[in-house]
């Protein structure tokens, strides 16, 4: 559960300000400037964080001269696949090409920031190995190497605390940043450095400051949430859970063409799925499909569409929940046999398919919460259903207030807003837009 070795930690609130300061850090501490990302990789929602997140800026402003894309270390679709005799190595050379690059031009690399288990990329298990040759070529060029563990961190993988320690026992970043699920739901984030990269920082006089940051309340939740995961030892729980929920896909794969791949280790897995087996063409729509009608409808588990081709469907259990759920992926079968059968088949409704963060290790404080509205559209009769998934943070009486998940609009669809948060004040629930109701 512990670092290697002595880290100088700040708190914050959420993941982005986390890797904010991590830039900061890296900036300070080299005094250089330019960043290396992975392809497709996503680091935050703040304006320096997007620069970073290919995922984001080429539907935005574009990349950055100081931000440098290095390829995705995917096996499945990337440049090096599983028959490559070693694709750590391979995928470390072209970081290395990438840093000869940025020195050629006469700029000077500060960080490297990947995520130790690429997640919007497409839910990627980089190759043992990988890390620390990218950290050597890295470190070589006078950056540091920056591990965001915001969604992968606190258990999830199962056999370690921390994802990237997949990477090898021995291998420890310079900076790590966490979130989500640190504070199960409560807004806390977190950033651990060495001492001499926090002492670079401070050396400034300028100090971090936040309004919210080392907040008594926030350290109580992160500490009970650490107690939690520690007395019903969830990272056991996540590995053994997902163990099973790993055979179940795979049997899925052996019956149906459709999967390409199933990767993942603990409770952070992905379902690859394709139009061709040859061509490993992805299959965009059916990915959609999927999610929308049949883990959210048929499951009642939270699961999102990932990869550049959106082609990935990911479930996301907590890492509480328990051994028999991974059986109600049941009916997925149904809706892999409509898939086979062509597009048409059972598709009569627009699909809904939010993004959907389930990242809470703690084994209780979650209520389903079903939102009515009594009014469609212009032309329309009936009543449109929307389930909603609320994370509850507790209070005096049961009381608070929680942004909710959409889950799936039940038939008929009326194209209404649909409610993103729902509060809690004695025993009753309310939504966050007129017309709607919420009942427990």
């Amino acid at each position: 559960m512990y670092f290697p070795y002595s880290y100088s930690p700040a708190s914050n609130k959420k993941g982005s300000e986390a890797n904010d300061l991590a830039l900061r850090l890296a900036r300070q501490y080299t005094g250089h400037w330019d960043v290396v990302v992975l392809d497709h990789a996503y680091h935050g929602h703040l304006s320096s964080l997007i620069d970073i997140s290919p995922y984001k800026f080429r539907d935005l402003d574009g990349q950055k001269e100081w931000v440098h894309v290095a390829p995705l270390p995917d096996t499945y679709r990337g440049l090096y696949r599983e028959d490559h005799p070693n694709p750590a190595g391979a995928y470390a050379g072209e970081v290395k090409r990438v840093v000869n690059s940025v020195q050629e031009k006469g700029r000077k690399i500060a960080a490297f920031f990947v995520e130790s288990l690429p997640s919007v990329a497409g839910q990627i298990i980089p190759p043992a190995g990988y890390f620390p040759e990218v950290a050597e070529h890295i470190h070589r060029a006078g950056g540091l190497f920056v591990a965001d563990e915001i969604q992968v961190g606190f258990g999830r993988v199962g056999k370690h605390f921390w994802a990237f320690q997949l990477q090898g026992e021995d291998f420890v970043p310079d900076i790590v940043t966490m979130g989500k699920s640190i504070g199960n739901g409560h807004p806390v984030a977190c950033v651990a450095t060495t001492q001499a990269v926090a002492r670079a920082f401070e050396a400034t006089g300028v100090e971090y400051f936040n309004t919210f940051g080392g907040s008594p309340v926030s350290c109580a939740v992160g500490l009970a949430v650490l107690h939690v995961l520690e007395k019903e030892q969830l990272q056991a729980h996540a590995a053994s859970v997902g163990s099973v929920l790993m055979e179940l896909l795979r049997q899925q794969k052996a019956k149906h063409p459709i999967i390409g791949d199933v990767r993942g280790i603990g409770l952070f897995i992905g379902v690859d799925l394709i139009k061709d087996e040859a061509t490993r063409k992805p299959a965009t729509e059916e990915a959609n499909y999927m999610v929308s009608r049949y883990f959210f409808l048929e499951t009642s588990c939270l699961c999102s569409v990932q990869g550049p081709d959106w082609e990935g469907a990911p479930p996301r259990p907590g890492v509480c929940c328990c051994h028999h759920a991974p059986g109600h992926l049941g009916p997925t079968e149904g809706c892999l046999k409509e898939l086979a059968a062509g597009p048409e088949q059972g598709r009569g409704h627009r699909s809904v398919c939010p993004s959907a963060w389930w990242p809470a290790p703690c084994s209780h404080g979650f209520t389903w919460v079903r939102a009515v509205h009594s009014q469609g559209r212009q032309g329309h009769r009936g009543s449109q259903t929307q389930k909603l998934r609320f994370a509850s943070l507790g209070g005096p009486g049961g009381s608070c207030f929680s942004a909710a998940t959409p889950g799936t609009v039940a038939e008929p669809d009326l194209g209404l807003p649909v409610p993103t948060a729902v509060g809690f004040g004695d025993g009753q629930a309310s939504c966050s837009l007129p017309g709607w109701k919420a009942s427990g």
